[in-house]
């Protein structure tokens, strides 16, 4: 048996917080984790890009960027298609093969301009390996729809109210079902 949470909520609202702390929580407990994570980077307090993030190596590069001369555009962001391969869909294989838990963060509409992401996230949906991922609030891409309407996946929504609780919560529910398998 696994644990697939997702959460999900408006941007800035702390998914990737959420996620983070619980990865803190869950090797604490001894659990593997790998994947990719993704963060805003700011300068002087204007966001100008993102940062995608190999959980496992710690290797990093653009997810997308302000002044990225290529790539698809997405608002005033430009993606690195290369570094989102890379990257991204390579953390999320090599998490397949090595971790026991595996963190997407996130599954949104930059990611999806990626073919080799769309195809990472879809073997780990597939397959039997617990996940911990964020979707983006909006996103109706067909492999958000297909995670969304499965019976093994549970959506969190995060809320002002909730961000601080959920980590132990979602620990919590990964240790219970851990503790089920066994």
């Amino acid at each position: 048996m696994r644990v697939c949470i997702f959460v999900t909520g408006p941007p800035g609202i702390g998914k990737t917080t959420v996620l983070l702390k619980t990865a803190e929580k869950l090797i604490a407990k001894g659990y593997k984790l790998g994947g990719m994570v993704t963060q805003e980077i700011r300068e002087r307090g204007i966001r100008v890009g993102f940062e995608i993030r190999d959980f496992a190596s710690g290797k990093k590069g653009w997810l997308a960027h302000i002044h990225q001369p290529v790539g698809p555009r997405l608002g005033k962001y430009r993606v690195h298609l290369e570094n989102l391969n890379s990257i991204g869909a390579i953390a999320i294989i090599a998490a397949l093969r090595t971790a026991d838990i595996v963190l997407v963060d996130e599954i949104g509409p930059m990611e999806l301009f990626s073919q080799a992401f769309i195809d990472a996230v879809q073997k780990v949906i597939n397959g039997s390996k617990s996940i911990l991922a964020s979707i983006h609030f909006r996103a109706q891409h067909s492999v958000v729809m297909q995670i969304k309407s499965r019976k093994d996946v549970i959506v969190i929504e995060v809320t002002p109210k909730n961000r601080i609780q959920l980590p132990t919560i979602i620990t919590n529910e990964v240790i219970k079902t851990e503790k089920q398998t066994m």
